[in-house]
């Protein structure tokens, strides 16, 4: 009984891989898309959103499986609850990557090259903090998951810096309005990423100490 199980906790390891695999790809076309306006990887980005609610509700499955018929306790209960936990915020980051590319094929179609220098900033660090917080769950690497979330602030001070940007572009160019405030939702759609890898960190503490910053 005991080989099942952990062949079924292997199986759920590696599909959580997988899964991390799928929305670091989907983040990084929205970005390379963003930066190109490039319309066709956007939608690769947007189409690749279906597949990871799929990947989303595979682990959900294994889990409950892994919960009703094998009852694990200690650790093993902590691995697959915070499983549970993360795919959540995994699948909302592809929603976002999704969101992002949505709004970068509106710009292109614009034909406006209108662009936030802290941007580039805000995606590159952004991915730092997604393969930080994967990498922290395959490696159950507690010094990992605690680097990505010193990292929020990070985050959270380009978002400010975004939002400098935008009011600077607005009264420099009035006619380029629309364009600025989609660009500030992207920015959004960034920071809001950065919460999630943060979340997730916060549940590989979880997984690996059992202890939790927050109440759920």
């Amino acid at each position: 009984m005991r080989d099942v199980f952990e062949s079924q906790l292997k199986t759920l390891k590696d599909d959580m891989i997988e899964m991390g695999s799928m929305i670091e790809k989907a983040i990084e076309n929205a970005i390379r898309a963003l930066n190109n306006r490039d319309t066709e990887l956007a939608r690769a980005a947007i189409e690749a959103d279906s597949e990871i609610d799929e990947q989303e509700k595979k682990i959900e499955s294994l889990c409950l499986k892994l919960l009703l018929h094998q009852q694990p306790v200690a650790s093993d209960l902590r691995m697959v609850s915070s499983a549970l936990k993360m795919i959540t915020d995994m699948e909302r980051i592809g929603d976002h990557a999704a969101d992002i590319s949505e709004i970068t094929i509106c710009l292109a179609k614009n034909n406006k090259n209108v662009n936030l220098k802290v941007l580039h900033e805000m995606a590159k660090e952004t991915t730092v903090m997604l393969v930080g917080s994967i990498d922290a769950y395959v490696n159950k690497d507690l010094d990992r998951a605690q680097e990505v979330l010193e990292h929020d602030d990070i985050v959270d001070s380009l978002f400010l810096e975004a939002k400098k940007e935008v009011i600077q572009l607005i009264r420099k160019e009035e006619d380029h309005g629309e364009e600025a405030a989609d660009l500030l939702m992207i920015a959004k759609y960034f920071e809001r990423i950065g919460d999630h890898a943060v979340n997730i960190s916060e549940w590989v503490v979880f997984s690996i100490t059992g202890k939790h910053d927050k109440n759920y």
